[in-house]
């Protein structure tokens, strides 16, 4: 299926956390776009690759993406090499995006800077014809390059190039982020806390989405920061 925006994310709840108002802004006015996911987030202190499978899967239903695949790569262990850039260049040619959603350039968890250079990366290559990739048919796949790479911004605050309104689907991204039952505040669950798990936190999330609805006249906002200028074709575009 080819993807108008797939959105990566080193770990699963990363996407709902960063930029799922966005993809739903997207799929509102009829865009395609799927998730793919690096890890299966097996270091976590709370639930287990299992449950967060399940937990993926819950999101997917709530949001109503049209596809989404993990890649498998060993969570705090995978590096920027050959080896997943292959990974990652062969989910591109798969579903072609023209545009990307990658993790921060920089932020709190490793993971998430070294991800959004593998994005980076693997996305140049996947145009490149003299590296081969095999389709899920066995057969070799085309080269394709995004024509955009954009990151969203995590832990960290960063100033953002644009911010996305999301204000119409604050509602169904929480509840995709809630959906990660064992990662965020459930009094519910005895378990060790964690970073993520207080209610601080997500009062943290709510306020972020807040701060960048703010800085562009709306209630609720994504931001992202990008390599490159953003273009656009008459100054009206501009909110």
């Amino acid at each position: 299926m080819k993807l108008d925006i797939l959105a990566l994310g080193a770990h699963p709840d990363d996407v709902e956390m960063s930029c799922t108002g966005t993809l739903l802004a997207a799929m509102a006015v009829g865009k395609k776009v799927g998730i793919v996911d690096f890890t299966r987030g097996e270091l976590g202190t709370r639930g287990t690759p299992a449950t967060r499978a399940e937990e993926a899967a819950a999101s997917n239903k709530i949001l109503g993406i049209d596809i989404r695949e993990n890649l498998g790569m060993p969570d705090g262990f995978f590096r920027n090499d050959r080896e997943h850039q292959l990974l990652l260049i062969a989910a591109i040619r798969r579903y072609q995006p023209d545009v990307v959603l990658a993790n921060a350039i920089t932020d709190r968890h490793p993971d998430h800077g070294r991800a959004a250079q593998l994005a980076i990366d693997a996305c140049f290559l996947a145009g490149l014809r003299m590296i081969e990739t095999l389709g899920d048919d066995g057969q070799p796949q085309e080269a394709w390059r995004p024509k955009n790479v954009y990151h969203y911004i995590q832990d960290r605050q960063l100033p953002p190039a644009f911010v996305v309104d999301i204000t119409p689907h604050w509602e169904k991204k929480w509840e995709a982020i809630q959906a990660f039952k064992t990662q965020f505040f459930n009094p519910d669950l005895d378990a060790p806390q964690t970073y993520l798990s207080s209610q601080a936190f997500g009062r943290f999330m709510e306020a972020r989405a807040r701060e960048f609805g703010h800085i562009i006249g709306v209630e609720f906002g994504e931001g992202f920061t990008v390599a490159r200028p953003v273009g656009v074709r008459e100054v009206g575009d501009l909110l």
